[in-house]
């Protein structure tokens, strides 16, 4: 028990700095070859943001363990929403003027209604994987665009270029993502390995595995960079970390897990996991959507968004145990 524990915690660190890493080689490497800080912001760092979610889904439908890649997309957009952003905003109110944060909002919640046309017959073929990615390269392109016609005059501009170190290279950028990918794999073998065996030791099912250590573990960036960007005021990067990342996960890492074999899906996703996200999903919405034009979310909403959170994983850890 105790290497497989150590297997967990390995993997997390790993994920942690091999995400943070390629973050920054990415960054830096899109914008020496000319993209603007908005493209980069919007798709660059939330690609790479997502990257644990997607390396470990894949590492973890390859291993015979698909439901754990469910439980880590779907318990990771909860993450976002109750711990990140109810985390944050308990701290630091959060308010944003953001005219392409303001567009974006409205599509994360279509998407992550996503998952119920895909488990609606409880399976999740090969079929709908490729489905999922196409719809992913479709979210994906709408976003370039979308950054492209408000570049220049959105604030968030400004906190994007502001985190993208300006003294690196190319070929160390290049070289810090090549590392980040490399160290961000040997994290996603090591935390799926860790964590079904831990399953196995317990009696509890690779879902909610899935949904809590591997979630949160894989989530852990996300936070590192919203926590960080509101402590420096810059509550727009806080908001559009989460927001990519929602539409990332909802898309790309079930889409992966999918493409590289079929899934039963469990019926606890029907349940509880999947009410439990939309439900999320619709409450930070009303909770931070005005029609204005601004994004906010005051310190009660936030104690809110993370008591939901907390309630949600007692409630997990009795029906467990």
């Amino acid at each position: 028990m105790i290497m497989y524990v150590s297997a967990i915690l390995g993997g997390l660190i790993l994920l942690i700095w091999g995400a943070e890493r390629m973050v920054t080689g990415a960054g830096v490497t899109a914008r020496n070859l000319g993209v603007s800080p908005m493209l980069i912001g919007l798709t660059v760092v939330g690609f790479a943001t997502s990257a644990p979610e997607i390396l470990v889904s894949a590492t973890a439908a390859l291993d015979g363990v698909p439901n754990l890649a469910v439980g880590n997309a779907l318990g990771s957009n909860i993450a976002n929403m109750g711990l990140i952003i109810g985390l944050t905003a308990l701290i630091w109110p959060l308010v944003v003027a953001s005219d392409t944060l303001h567009r974006e909002f409205p599509v994360m919640v279509l998407i992550t209604i996503v998952p119920i046309i895909v488990f609606w017959n409880g399976h999740l073929s090969r079929f709908d994987g490729v489905v999922l990615l196409l719809a992913f390269i479709a979210y994906f392109c709408w976003i370039v665009r979308l950054g492209m016609r408000t570049r220049g005059h959105d604030s968030i501009e400004a906190e994007y270029a502001a985190e993208i170190p300006t003294d690196m290279s190319m070929g160390r950028a290049l070289l810090w993502v090549v590392i980040g990918l490399a160290v961000l794999a040997a994290g996603s073998i090591a935390l799926v390995w860790g964590s079904e065996n831990v399953a196995l030791e317990f009696g509890v099912s690779n879902l909610v595995i899935g949904v809590t250590i591997v979630a949160v573990g894989t989530s852990l960036p996300e936070l590192a960079v919203s926590v960080v960007a509101a402590r420096k005021g810059e509550y727009g990067l806080a908001f559009g970390n989460v927001l990519g990342s929602n539409g990332f996960n909802m898309l790309a890492v079930l889409g992966v897990a999918a493409v590289i074999g079929p899934i039963e899906v469990e019926p606890d996703v029907f349940s509880l996991h999947l009410p439990v996200l939309l439900g999320f999903t619709v409450a930070f919405f009303f909770m931070a959507y005005n029609r204005s034009g601004s994004i906010r979310v005051s310190r009660l909403s936030g104690g809110l968004l993370l008591a939901g959170f907390v309630g949600y994983y007692s409630y997990l850890g009795y029906q467990t145990f």
